[in-house]
């Protein structure tokens, strides 16, 4: 669904000379970004004095939290101060009187139309209920860059326009010290598993032939009907939750619902192509490879196993597929991959609905702390961002790039001994902007034209 874009931001997209990759991207599928973008390319890999002095890049990947739902109050950022209209409507686009009650007996029937604090109903060490997030969803709740409809699609009502005090965040002291991105977006509207892919590869995988029980059917509003709410688009793109054909993936899956191996290139495809070591660190892999997944393993966050490259019984998935604790070991030990994607288990993700936020905060400092008291950490940056903002609202309209997205906007923090101090960087950004800045360090091809056209996160250091 097309929707209006900010055009201060476009033009920032515009300004890496990639105009003719955002014709190219208007297709349904992002096409290979070695036509056309011989500036943008230029500019990526032109010299930056000092960047070689950063050896590691870790990325660690949360879940489910818009940018005004955790840094609305940042001082200094685009935040809950700025609203342009935060008024919610319903699908006819008559406005709430009051906020419809979200579930659950702590929040009140009369909450005003307008955003409010969870923490006066639900402490943040506490689980709030789950919000929808999927594919057809939010480009019907962004409606045409109004951010208007969030109340009226979730099945959490009024929750949408919650946040929480962004003072009390253990993250958000990290925020204040280094670097906060508060112009960054989701690659793709939807889910986790969409734009876990996305992270990795930077455009959709696709299901051929696709059963037609999983195949989505809509409205005239553009939303999934009853009992049609399927994760394949009608033209078989796989953009909702849903499982590998490899292991770990749950048992009680049918085997024709199992997504077939993706053949198009990863990040990971392309370091190991250069000799750049890396390795996707998940929170409990290891029990889930062995048959006894965590109750809080999610199967759908793991986006390498997704591909026949790291497919069961590859030497790849044995190398570059580990747990997280791993990770650890060898952040103390000062023995990090060049690039290392960290992916916590459940309990500490931040997703509403099982977790919460506070234990997930926690969880993610303590990750920075393994990493800045080891030998490492002179020579390493570290990107905390959120794999989408869990059906919350946003002021702040993502600019229309493509079919794909972007969508609403998450935050990004960068904690490094070369990210700029105190910072808060307006540049726009989506999730491939990681993949532009790997590109970028260490002289990879890239994998679509998003990521061609993406700025890459260099605006936020100083080497």
């Amino acid at each position: 669904m097309p929707h209006a874009g900010h055009p201060a931001h476009s033009a920032m997209f515009l300004s890496l000379g990639v105009a003719a990759l955002l014709t190219a991207c208007s297709g349904d599928t992002p096409t290979s970004a070695s036509v056309g973008s011989t500036t943008a390319l230029a500019a990526r890999r032109a010299n930056i004095p000092g960047f070689e002095k950063l050896k590691h890049v870790v990325v660690i990947y949360l879940e489910n939290h818009s940018f005004d739902n955790l840094y609305g109050e940042f001082t200094g950022a685009n935040g809950l101060a700025n609203p342009a209209s935060p008024t919610q409507v319903d699908l006819t686009g008559t406005a709430f009187a009051t906020l419809p009650q979200p579930p659950g007996t702590q929040f009140p029937a009369n909450l005003a139309n307008a955003p409010f604090s969870i923490e006066q109903y639900v402490p943040a060490n506490m689980n709030t209920p789950d919000l929808v997030h999927r594919f057809y969803q939010e480009q019907v709740q962004i409606d045409g860059g109004k951010m208007d409809k969030f109340a009226a699609v979730s099945d959490a009502k009024g929750l949408v326009m919650g946040f929480y005090h962004t003072t009390n965040l253990p993250l958000a002291a990290e925020a204040r010290q280094y670097t906060l991105c508060d112009n960054f977006f989701h690659a793709a509207f939807g889910g986790s598993f969409l734009n876990h892919i996305w992270l990795v590869a930077a455009r959709s995988p696709v299901f051929p032939n696709a059963p037609a029980a999983v195949v989505a059917q809509l409205d005239a509003n553009g939303l999934p009907t009853a009992g049609h709410d399927g994760f394949v688009t009608p033209d078989g793109y796989d953009v909702n939750t849903s499982f590998t054909v490899n292991q770990p993936h749950p048992a009680t899956v049918p085997a024709a619902n199992l997504v077939p191996n993706q053949t198009f290139a990863t990040i990971g495809d392309r370091l190991s192509a250069q000799g750049v070591s890396w390795v996707w660190y998940s929170g409990g892999w290891n029990d889930a490879l062995a048959g006894t997944p965590d109750p809080l393993f999610q199967f759908h966050h793991q986006p390498f196993a997704y591909f026949a490259n790291y497919a069961d019984g590859t030497p790849a998935k044995a190398e570059h597929l580990r747990d997280e604790a791993e990770f650890i070991a060898a952040a103390r030990a000062g023995k990090l991959p060049a690039v290392a994607f960290v992916k916590p288990l459940g309990e500490v993700n931040e997703h509403p609905g099982y977790t919460n936020v506070l234990s997930g905060e926690q969880h993610a400092e303590a990750l920075i702390n393994d990493i800045r008291n080891g030998p490492d950490w002179k020579s390493t940056a570290i990107i905390i961002t959120y794999d989408e903002n869990g059906g919350f609202w946003d002021h702040v309209a993502p600019p229309p790039v493509d079919r794909w997205g972007p969508g609403t906007r998450v935050p990004t923090l960068i904690i490094s001994p070369f990210a700029r101090s105190g910072f808060i960087d307006h540049t726009f950004y989506d999730t491939t902007s990681i993949l532009a800045f790997l590109e970028r360090r260490f002289g990879l091809d890239p994998l679509s034209d998003r990521d061609a056209g993406a700025n890459d996160l260099t605006a936020a250091f100083q080497f």
